[in-house]
């Protein structure tokens, strides 16, 4: 894909965030979108989503999140509060009026906290994913203990990609490593880092912060990931007005093994921005994955 994007610099508390703006519009029609990665990802796996984004006249940035890519690698603090006060700091500083936050994995999990945080911020909010209900005992040293087995270096970009699961997900992966002087690919995250991020997500639910947005909101899941029909069916009840849907076939990457469904996920989402009520309300948006009429009226499938 050809490089059509320029490197943003944001300054917060010292720690430097580098972000992939995308240019386009952006306009009150056209709300601008800003993309999080998951843990241990990188701002590229937006890419595709960006371009096609940008090409329906969003303006786009994606974020290269504290300890990721090419952003401060060890910060200090690595609180959820601190990825919050980051996304903050990207919407105010490269003057974002209302965009909607899209972040999946974890960064699905700061947008929730961001837009919960901070009511009239965000025109909307996407969860790709993630949500709400606590962590399980041990699986920031699960996460850990598998980021530490990577055989690194790896000695080409295609060993690589075949060890991290091959296929989209393998690439998309594969591109956020880094070539060292010793001719290696290694990740441009360290594990520690990963694990500590993580910390806060096992201690407690975040049911209140789900309660708590003010904005129109949008969960994508994937047949084959993470988030269980438990926790699926409590976002339901507590936010009725909820616009979600499966993807069938799919695995936690979703944003990666199916860029295409995404988007066009997404562009019905965005499009209900504009209409009275916006989506997931009377008026609002239609869950049908394929041919969305923005304003054709709402309820939620999965």
């Amino acid at each position: 894909m050809t490089r059509s994007w320029s490197e943003r610099v944001v300054i917060r508390d010292g720690v430097r965030l580098s972000c992939r703006d995308w240019g386009g519009g952006g306009g009150a029609s056209e709300p601008a979108v800003v993309l999080l990665h998951g843990l241990a990802g990188h701002a590229g796996e937006w890419d595709a989503t960006a371009v096609r984004l940008r090409a329906e006249g969003h303006r786009v940035v994606a974020v290269d999140q504290r300890g990721h890519g090419h952003s401060e690698r060890h910060p200090k603090d690595t609180s959820r509060a601190a990825y919050v006060a980051d996304a903050v700091a990207v919407i105010d500083e490269l003057g974002l009026e209302r965009p909607a936050l899209v972040g999946q994995s974890l960064g699905g999990h700061t947008a929730m906290l961001t837009a919960a945080a901070h009511p009239g911020l965000l025109s909307g909010v996407v969860l790709v994913e993630a949500g709400p209900a606590q962590a399980e005992p041990g699986v920031a040293d699960d996460i850990g203990a598998w980021l530490k087995s990577w055989p690194v270096p790896f000695p080409s970009r295609a060993a690589a990609e075949r060890f991290l699961g091959g296929g989209p997900v393998g690439e998309g992966w594969a591109a956020g490593l880094e070539e060292r002087d010793d001719g290696g690919l290694w990740p441009r995250f360290d594990p520690e880092i990963m694990v500590r991020s993580l910390a806060e997500n096992p201690t407690r639910a975040w049911w209140e912060e789900w309660a708590a947005i003010d904005c129109p909101k949008l969960a994508v899941i994937a047949q084959n990931g993470i988030i269980t029909a438990d926790e699926f069916d409590g976002m339901v009840r507590g936010r009725p007005d909820l616009w979600a849907a499966s993807l069938p076939g799919t695995g936690h990457d979703v944003h990666l093994e199916r860029p295409d469904a995404l988007h066009r996920l997404l562009m019905g989402f965005l499009g209900g921005l504009e209409c009275p009520g916006g989506p997931g309300s009377p008026g609002g948006l239609s869950a049908a994955p394929g041919g969305i009429d923005p304003c054709a009226g709402a309820h939620s499938n999965s």
